[in-house]
């Protein structure tokens, strides 16, 4: 990886790479979905996040499921568009657009959480990290009916998985990933430790 402050010519497409993926990942899925459908802003109702599982909130399962599909497809496509010039650069796109889920530059910064992002993200750096830690969250959902423990465990083991299975590089990325995900739970780690973390198909889940 370049030094960010070295010389323009040398370092322009790496920050290319970086705000590409930003702008992509900032693309507001849910926003847009919710509002084309006649559903008002997302923003207004539940956790008042952009994501699938607020969106899901509006009771139209199949805009929940395309938001999430297209969330997990904007960081997948970061990914594989800066790949075809190195991994340094996939590498950057994909923070990029994880980056740019939780904090869109369109929405005053306030975004999602990340996890769909994130996943699309490790599907195309590295797929079989994607797929293990989908397989993670899925596992866990099915044990514990809590879907932010799920994620947050999922996206904590994705940094092993990727040691393991890719290489210290994609291995950075995944760790840094995962403080982001972390860190946008925060409420969510709060309910949880105090046992008042909404299950899944309860009446308010967290999102």
């Amino acid at each position: 990886m370049p030094d960010p402050l070295g010389g323009f010519a040398y370092v322009w497409p790496y920050w290319a790479a970086a705000i590409g993926g930003y702008l992509l990942g900032s693309i507001p899925f849910g926003w847009i979905l919710t509002r084309l459908a006649g559903l008002g802003d997302i923003r207004a109702i539940g956790s008042g996040n952009i994501g699938a599982t607020n969106v899901l909130r509006t009771g139209n399962k199949a805009l929940a499921a395309a938001t999430l599909l297209l969330d997990g497809a904007k960081g997948a496509v970061a990914v594989l568009i800066a790949g075809r010039y190195g991994p340094d650069m996939a590498v950057l796109a994909g923070g990029g657009a994880v980056i740019g889920h939780i904090a869109p530059v369109w929405l005053g910064f306030k975004g999602g959480k990340g996890v769909a992002t994130a996943l699309g993200v490790l599907l195309a750096i590295a797929w079989p990290v994607g797929v293990l830690a989908a397989l993670t969250w899925v596992g866990m959902a099915v044990l514990t009916r809590i879907s932010s423990l799920s994620a947050l465990i999922a996206i904590a083991a994705a940094p092993v998985y990727a040691w393991v299975l890719a290489d210290p590089q994609r291995a950075q990325l995944a760790l840094f990933i995962a403080a982001l995900v972390w860190l946008r739970h925060h409420e969510n780690i709060r309910r949880l430790l105090k046992g008042q973390e909404p299950r899944i198909g309860g009446r308010k889940q967290s999102g």
